[in-house]
């Protein structure tokens, strides 16, 4: 398999900083999107020391230890993170999701609720589940999935780079088909832009009209967070 990726970053219409950072190395299959915890300082220093540790993964024989290179990557990062917080006396972390791919398979592991989608033959599907107490109540049939955006701890996150001592991060693999299309995103895209309309707009014809599209969408609609995307299409080699 082949792949090809866009990347794009908005500050929003109403943060003056971007706190969402990204990576992207489609060379040898690696995608990071990072999101700074909102309301709490430094979140930009949280997102961009994740890409950047990220960033020394070298390419691998093999996809599990390429995802061996990016946990450690990741808890390395966790470990540093929780040392400034202590220097400083406050909370600085971070969610992120990355997309590993090697051969005919990917990876994909996270912490928080920036998420994972895949479009695969006109459906779109989210691989990632969020790390949120939103997200629980709803597994817990204590609110309905269509209220959980609405839901007054929907930003409340249980799982981030530099939120605690010991990082739980969440893998899970898929076999690749070409045409798949996979999205990375921080939450700034998914709490404005409608599933429906993020799913009509993977369909355009290229990647970069997909990210420009979702964007804007999310300008549209108030942009009152950060967003970014990260678009990943698979073809045959």
């Amino acid at each position: 398999m082949r792949w090809h990726s866009v990347a794009l970053s908005h500050v929003g219409r109403v943060r003056k900083i971007n706190e969402d950072a990204y990576l992207e190395r489609p060379e040898f299959g690696l995608w990071v999107v990072a999101d700074g915890m909102g309301g709490h300082s430094a979140g930009d220093i949280a997102s961009e020391m994740i890409v950047t540790a990220m960033a020394r993964i070298r390419p691998a024989s093999d996809l599990s230890t390429l995802v061996e290179f990016a946990e450690h990557q990741l808890l390395s990062t966790n470990e540093r993170l929780i040392a400034l917080a202590r220097e400083r006396g406050q909370v600085i972390g971070s969610t992120v999701v990355a997309l590993l791919a090697h051969g005919d398979h990917c990876a994909f592991l996270w912490a928080g609720d920036s998420r994972l989608y895949r479009w695969r033959a006109g459906t779109l599907e989210q691989l990632s589940t969020d790390h949120s107490k939103v997200e629980e109540y709803v597994r817990l049939g204590l609110v309905a999935r269509e209220d959980a955006l609405k839901h007054p701890d929907g930003n409340l996150i249980t799982r981030a780079v530099g939120a605690a001592e010991t990082l739980c991060l969440e893998c899970n693999m898929a076999r690749l088909a070409p045409g798949d299309r996979f999205l990375l995103c921080s939450d700034g895209l998914d709490k404005h832009v409608p599933f429906a309309e993020i799913a009509e707009g993977m369909g355009r014809q290229s990647l970069t009209r997909i990210a420009r599209h979702l964007v804007d969408l999310t300008l549209e609609y108030g942009a009152s967070d950060n967003v970014t995307v990260c678009l990943v299409e698979v073809t045959a080699d």
